[in-house]
């Protein structure tokens, strides 16, 4: 008779994580989320993003040239910065070709400066900061948890989104809220200007302090050349905001988490499912202190 014993049966593979964005890979909102995963130690953690700004053009796709991806040293995390846009990043990192062979279990995309609201799919002011960036990775945390578990126990819903934006003062924020897709956008224009290379602002960074190129390169082109910039004119809604919408919900301070389909809002009838779905993540944060024991499903 064998007295040897049985060998342990293998410890079961983490949960594996792809990170991406549109503000490229040096982003600081990219780099605290992952810093976050990677110091929660219960992930393998993949980023895949830009290796510069690529924000605005995240439908886009590049057939042409083959993109370059390098190798980015983040710590804990196997990184690469990609030639191509958003949705490249996207595609290539859930392929199988770039991570050898490792297919993502959850995708995160930011976190982002910006209003990520209505047709925008974070609330910032002008007295926002990039160390706003970092709370708002740590308060997610628990959100993105809770989602992985739902995701390995194969009760999360396939073919649905959480579109999760953070208010502006993250740390004192009231608590998960479930909203519904609004339509706040922002009216964008275009105002001529001397400069070749004008200041760094987009619509999602209008109003934000952070530190950006300024107007400082005269245009040295042809006389008879006429430059243009962006501008953002105002912004808008033309709908009632009511307390179950994304943008006046945080705009009220709540953390909101707005499910999506896959190209456009959640159909009204899937919109019980998908609170009953997320009420049971919420549930779970009366655990974790006051700031999220006041979650709530709206």
């Amino acid at each position: 008779m064998d007295s040897t014993a049985a060998a342990a049966p293998p410890s079961p593979s983490p949960p594996v994580l792809l990170v991406t964005n549109d503000d490229g890979i040096d982003a600081p909102g990219l780099r605290f989320l992952v810093d976050q995963l990677v110091a929660a130690g219960r992930y393998r953690v993949l980023v895949c993003a830009p290796d510069t700004d690529k924000s605005g053009v995240s439908h886009c796709i590049t057939w042409r040239p083959a993109l370059r991806c390098k190798r980015v040293d983040i710590s804990g995390a196997t990184a690469f910065g990609v030639s191509g846009t958003p949705a490249d990043c996207a595609s290539l990192g859930i392929s199988g070709k770039l991570f050898d062979g490792l297919i993502p279990d959850l995708v995160l995309s930011g976190i982002n400066i910006g209003n990520n609201c209505g047709y925008h799919h974070l609330l910032w002011n002008s007295k926002s900061s990039v160390n706003d960036l970092k709370v708002s990775a740590e308060v997610c945390m628990p959100l993105i948890n809770a989602i992985v578990t739902e995701i390995m126990n194969r009760t999360y819903p396939q073919g649905s989104f959480l579109n999760v934006d953070v208010p502006t003062d993250a740390a004192h924020h009231k608590g998960y809220k479930i909203t519904k897709q609004g339509k706040y956008m922002a009216r964008i224009s275009w105002e001529q200007t001397v400069y070749k290379k004008p200041a760094v602002e987009s619509y999602q960074t209008a109003n934000m302090d952070v530190d950006g190129e300024k107007d400082n390169e005269l245009a040295t082109s042809s006389e008879n050349d006429l430059l243009f910039k962006r501008v953002i004119v105002g912004r808008s809604s033309d709908e009632v905001e009511g307390e179950d919408m994304d943008h006046k919900s945080l705009v009220d301070g709540y953390i909101t988490v707005t499910p999506l389909g896959a190209l456009s809002r959640t159909e009204p009838d899937a919109i019980p499912y998908f609170k009953a779905c997320v009420s049971r993540l919420v549930d779970n944060f009366s655990s974790l202190g006051p700031s999220f024991s006041r979650s709530r499903v709206g």
